[in-house]
Protein backbone atom coordinates (compact mmCIF):
# COMPACT_ATOMS: atom_id res chain seq x y z
CA UNK A 1 0.00 0.00 0.00
CA UNK A 2 1.16 3.75 -0.94
CA UNK A 3 -0.09 6.95 0.05
CA UNK A 4 0.48 10.19 -1.93
CA UNK A 5 -0.95 13.58 -1.83
CA UNK A 6 -3.17 14.41 -4.97
CA UNK A 7 -3.54 18.38 -5.91
CA UNK A 8 -6.98 19.30 -5.04
CA UNK A 9 -8.33 23.19 -6.00
CA UNK A 10 -9.99 23.95 -2.15
CA UNK A 11 -7.32 21.79 0.12
CA UNK A 12 -4.36 22.20 -1.97
CA UNK A 13 -3.99 18.33 -1.69
CA UNK A 14 -5.95 15.62 -0.61
CA UNK A 15 -4.86 11.57 0.51
CA UNK A 16 -4.93 9.40 -2.22
CA UNK A 17 -4.57 5.25 -1.13
CA UNK A 18 -2.67 2.67 -3.82
CA UNK A 19 -3.32 -0.43 -2.58
CA UNK A 20 -1.80 -3.72 -4.02
CA UNK A 21 -3.31 -6.80 -2.43
CA UNK A 22 -1.37 -10.04 -1.92
CA UNK A 23 -2.05 -12.73 -4.21
CA UNK A 24 -4.85 -14.60 -3.42
CA UNK A 25 -6.04 -11.86 -0.95
CA UNK A 26 -9.79 -10.38 -1.56
CA UNK A 27 -10.40 -7.03 -0.77
CA UNK A 28 -13.13 -4.48 -1.79
CA UNK A 29 -12.85 -0.75 -1.80
CA UNK A 30 -16.14 -0.51 0.13
CA UNK A 31 -14.06 -2.68 3.11
CA UNK A 32 -11.22 -0.61 2.67
CA UNK A 33 -13.39 2.63 3.00
CA UNK A 34 -14.95 0.99 6.21
CA UNK A 35 -11.56 0.86 7.42
CA UNK A 36 -10.11 4.07 6.70
CA UNK A 37 -13.56 5.18 8.02
CA UNK A 38 -12.95 3.70 11.66
CA UNK A 39 -9.15 4.74 11.97
CA UNK A 40 -7.71 7.37 11.04
CA UNK A 41 -9.30 11.67 11.55
CA UNK A 42 -11.38 13.02 9.06
CA UNK A 43 -8.64 14.62 7.03
CA UNK A 44 -6.58 12.20 7.31
CA UNK A 45 -8.97 9.63 5.06
CA UNK A 46 -7.90 8.84 1.79
CA UNK A 47 -10.24 10.73 -1.00
CA UNK A 48 -9.71 8.51 -3.90
CA UNK A 49 -8.57 4.78 -3.51
CA UNK A 50 -7.37 2.51 -6.12
CA UNK A 51 -6.51 -0.77 -6.56
CA UNK A 52 -2.78 -1.33 -8.63
CA UNK A 53 0.49 -2.26 -8.53
CA UNK A 54 2.64 -0.15 -6.04
CA UNK A 55 5.55 0.19 -8.07
CA UNK A 56 9.11 -0.54 -6.20
CA UNK A 57 13.03 0.21 -6.51
CA UNK A 58 15.58 -2.73 -6.40
CA UNK A 59 16.09 -1.80 -2.77
CA UNK A 60 12.35 -2.53 -1.73
CA UNK A 61 11.39 1.36 -1.71
CA UNK A 62 8.25 2.56 -3.03
CA UNK A 63 8.64 4.97 -5.77
CA UNK A 64 6.41 7.98 -5.31
CA UNK A 65 7.49 10.45 -7.77
CA UNK A 66 5.80 7.24 -10.43
CA UNK A 67 2.59 7.22 -8.84
CA UNK A 68 2.13 10.54 -8.22
CA UNK A 69 2.69 11.06 -12.35
CA UNK A 70 0.05 8.08 -12.70
CA UNK A 71 -2.46 9.05 -10.63
CA UNK A 72 -2.00 13.23 -10.89
CA UNK A 73 -5.63 14.69 -11.30
CA UNK A 74 -5.77 16.90 -14.56
CA UNK A 75 -6.26 20.54 -13.70
CA UNK A 76 -8.93 21.86 -16.10
CA UNK A 77 -10.00 25.70 -15.41
CA UNK A 78 -13.65 26.17 -15.92
CA UNK A 79 -14.80 22.98 -15.54
CA UNK A 80 -17.46 21.85 -12.83
CA UNK A 81 -16.37 19.20 -10.19
CA UNK A 82 -19.68 17.32 -11.79
CA UNK A 83 -17.81 16.91 -15.19
CA UNK A 84 -14.30 16.23 -13.52
CA UNK A 85 -16.08 13.51 -11.74
CA UNK A 86 -17.49 12.18 -14.84
CA UNK A 87 -13.96 12.11 -16.87
CA UNK A 88 -12.50 9.77 -14.62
Amino acid sequence: MAVIGSPDDRLGEVVTAIIEPKEGDLLTKEEATSFCEETPPRYKRPRSIFFDHVPRSPSGKIEKPKLREKYRKPKMKGTSKNQILELL
